[in-house]
């Protein structure tokens, strides 16, 4: 699973830990950690984004944290679904936050789920696989 990439925006060290070691129990290991909204934009927009530069990713999908520090996570999913070249990127919302307003705005901007921290990494996989975007059965 070498090109399956994935971006994981997460600013805090504890969940960020616990999210890379449960997607690495998947077998999903090309993983790209971003710890703020603005460093998240700059690693998917490149060049005229906040911090923008550097080489552009283009992951499989996007684990994304809603509050982040410099640009929230609404923030970034509105700035990814209004870009040609990001708008369909799959996004999973992480977060302990579990806010109608931000699950609504969630909702709208069309991610695949939203889920409460810590990360399951088989619950990441199945949506990922009713999605169809992963076909590959973790041992």
């Amino acid at each position: 699973m070498e090109k399956f990439q994935v971006l994981l925006v997460e600013d805090n060290p504890d969940d960020e830990f616990l999210a890379l070691r449960a997607l690495r129990k998947q077998g999903i290991d090309n993983i790209v950690v971003a710890h703020d909204g603005e460093e998240a934009l700059a690693r998917l927009l490149g060049p005229g984004s906040p911090g923008g530069g550097g080489e552009i990713l283009e992951p499989a999908f996007i684990l994304l944290d809603l509050k982040l520090p410099k640009i929230n996570g609404i923030e970034v999913l509105t700035a990814l679904r209004g870009n040609v070249r990001t708008k369909q990127v799959p996004v999973i919302v992480i977060s302990s936050s579990r806010e109608e307003t931000d699950l609504k705005c969630c909702r709208e901007l069309d991610v695949l789920s939203c889920l409460t921290k810590p990360v399951d990494g088989k619950e990441i996989v199945g949506i990922l696989e009713k999605a169809g975007l992963f076909d590959i059965h973790p041992s």
